[in-house]
C-alpha cells in the first residue's frame, strides 16, 4: 500500500474525518463541536480488514494537522488521539486536555 493510495478528508456533514485506501473506506475519526466551539474527538475506528497497517496514526495525524491549519481547538477524548498527541507534536494545534478530575467529558 503506497501513500498515493491513501486520502484523508473531512466530512463536515458526517462529523468525521475519513481515510480511504483507493476508493474504499478504511476508517474514520469522529468529531463534534462543543458549546465553546471546540472540536471534541471521541472515537476513531479502523475497518477490521485494514487494521495493522498504521492507518489510525495516518488518519489522526492528518486530521489534527488539518484542524491546526483551520485554527480550531481540539479536546482529545479518543484513546488513539490521546496516544498520538502524547507521542507526536502537531505544529500550531491548540489542545484543551479534558479535566479527568471532573468525572466526565467536561464538555
Amino acid at each position: 500500500m503506497s501513500d498515493d493510495e491513501l486520502t484523508v478528508e473531512r466530512e463536515d456533514a458526517e462529523h468525521r474525518y475519513v481515510i480511504r485506501v483507493g476508493d474504499t473506506l478504511g476508517g474514520y475519526t469522529e468529531f463534534r463541536k462543543d458549546r465553546e466551539g471546540r472540536l471534541v474527538l471521541p472515537h476513531t475506528l479502523i475497518i477490521p480488514s485494514f487494521r495493522g497497517r498504521g492507518l489510525a496514526g495516518i488518519l489522526v495525524g492528518r486530521a489534527l494537522a488539518d484542524i491546526a491549519a483551520r485554527g480550531e481547538t481540539v479536546v482529545p477524548l479518543c484513546p488513539v488521539v490521546v496516544r498520538y498527541l502524547q507521542e507526536n507534536e502537531v505544529p500550531g494545534l491548540d489542545i484543551d486536555w479534558p479535566d479527568a478530575s471532573a468525572g466526565g467529558e467536561g464538555v
